[in-house]
């Protein structure tokens, strides 16, 4: 009988790498500080010695006779330091050649800390593609939800991993302006993707749990969340302001109350008519007792 894989603490890991194998590079998440976010929580951030990493990507090996695709976690497993994150992705080649994608989460601030020289070279060992959390374009609302970031530095950070050509995949979270920042969240949202142009364009929609600071705005009254129909209004707006080439598209993630998908440019009329019929009530929103995080 195979032995599974044994992780510390609860692991993470995009929709979109749902059949990868994750290895554990990082404990935690490098900033953890989101008002939103209740990820990683329980977890004091480290880096994994390489020699553990190593283990793992050989027990992984032992486990699974056929592996296509590979995802590092935890949050932000680009922070480790060049040398031994090329060390890994290089094992990673020896042990599984079969390996036709190495997926990473990255943080503005992790890119910052490497040279488009280094990010290069990284992609031409084999990490394909990079998670991004841009959360809002807007900066009023990332001071708000302390995400450690201006909007500029992460446009700056998601225009410099494509220019290394690794391809990015952006998290804008509906909602997160509330009821008093929708629209300049909604807009300048739009603006930074515009500027980035990514290849990927995940949408969330903001859910509040308790045992985050953002809750208790919630229950103080600082903060007021936007009802199912506002999110709509808003994602309408987002929609009709994106000017990107060839950008996929998601917005059918747990927690969306309308579930969405296409690609930009190409298909925004498409998801434009989706909208408004759900405005003008012909579609079902999501209950909330439905909507996971």
């Amino acid at each position: 009988m195979v032995k599974e894989m044994e992780y510390e603490g609860m692991v993470y890991r995009p929709p979109s790498e749902a059949y990868s194998v994750i290895i554990q590079a990082t404990i935690g998440c490098s900033h953890n500080k989101c008002t939103f976010c209740t990820m990683y929580k329980g977890d004091k951030f480290r880096i994994k010695k390489t020699d553990e990493i190593k283990k793992d990507i050989d027990d992984l090996r032992s486990y699974y006779p056929h592996i296509r695709r590979v995802f590092l976690a935890d949050g932000d497993a680009l922070i480790i330091k060049t040398k031994e994150l090329k060390e890994i992705i290089q094992y990673i080649n020896e042990i599984i050649p079969e390996c036709e994608r190495i997926g990473i989460y990255a943080s503005p601030t992790s890119v910052k800390l490497k040279t488009l020289e280094e990010l290069k070279e990284l992609k031409s060992i084999g990490l394909d593609i990079a998670y991004m959390g841009l959360e809002s374009g807007n900066d009023e609302v990332l001071n708000k939800v302390n995400k450690g970031n201006t909007s500029e530095e992460i446009v700056e950070a998601g225009k410099k991993l494509r220019l290394a050509g690794i391809s990015l995949s952006v998290t804008v979270i509906s909602g997160l302006g509330g009821k008093d920042l929708w629209r300049q969240h909604a807009i300048d949202s739009a603006k930074a993707i515009n500027e980035m142009n990514p290849e990927y364009l995940g949408l969330l929609t903001l859910m509040v749990n308790p045992g985050t600071s953002l809750y208790d705005q919630v229950q103080s009254g600082q903060f007021s969340i936007l009802t199912p129909i506002e999110v709509a209004e808003e994602t309408l707006l987002l929609i009709e302001e994106l000017d990107v080439d060839n950008c996929v598209f998601r917005s059918n993630h747990a927690s969306n109350y309308v579930s969405l998908s296409g690609t930009l440019n190409q298909d925004r009329e498409k998801l434009i008519k989706q909208l408004k019929s759900a405005l003008r009530g012909e579609v079902h929103f999501k209950d909330d007792e439905m909507r996971r995080f």
